[in-house]
């Protein structure tokens, strides 16, 4: 087996003076979380990281059964924020096409830090001010939680997702390396 490194960056923000509303488009809302929601939201985080790069670096983002796993992980922990934690959905022409669409979670690190987990939007509602939305009732909830800063990892590849965070006032404090197993290439 061979080794591959991808560089990731740590981003932090610091949360005071943000309190703000949400911004959404039209014919999108945010649904607040609750327990029977955790199987929506490892359905929507398999659709929005699936053959994406983040799954090839977590495999468990791009199976049903990983990211179900982890969300029961994530939700289940005494570090869970339930108030930073959220899904979009789309309203659509009529009540029949609801249809969600986007997921973000959060976690206490310590009595001062929360930590954003996964935020995605899936690909046919990428472009549309989704995620910034979802930013923004995430770091609500952890300002409601009195939390002081919120930090996020993101793979530095990913260039939409770390434009996006800059943008929205996220700073890079460190820069990460994660390992990923690749198999060797055998030549015939």
């Amino acid at each position: 087996m061979g080794v591959t490194y991808y560089k990731r960056y740590r981003m932090e923000i610091n949360l005071r003076g943000r309190m703000g509303g949400v911004r959404l488009p039209r014919g999108y809302r945010l649904v607040a979380w609750n327990d029977s929601l955790c199987g929506a939201h490892a359905v929507i985080k398999c659709e929005c990281f699936r053959g994406e790069l983040d799954a090839g670096i977590f495999p468990c983002l791009g199976e049903y059964d990983g990211c179900s796993d982890l969300m029961e992980e994530i939700a289940s922990g005494s570090s869970f924020i339930p108030e930073a934690t959220w899904l979009v959905e789309y309203l659509g022409e009529d009540d029949d096409r609801r249809e969600k669409c986007g997921t973000i979670q959060g976690l206490r690190v310590n009595s001062r830090y929360g930590a954003i987990q996964n935020l995605g939007i899936t690909p046919s509602h990428r472009g549309r001010g989704l995620a910034t939305g979802l930013l923004d009732a995430a770091l609500i909830g952890f300002q409601q939680g009195g939390l002081r800063r919120v930090a996020l990892e993101v793979t530095a590849q990913n260039t939409t997702a770390v434009r996006l965070y800059r943008q929205y006032g996220f700073r890079r404090t460190k820069t990460l390396y994660k390992s990923v197993e690749t198999p060797e290439l055998v030549w015939a």
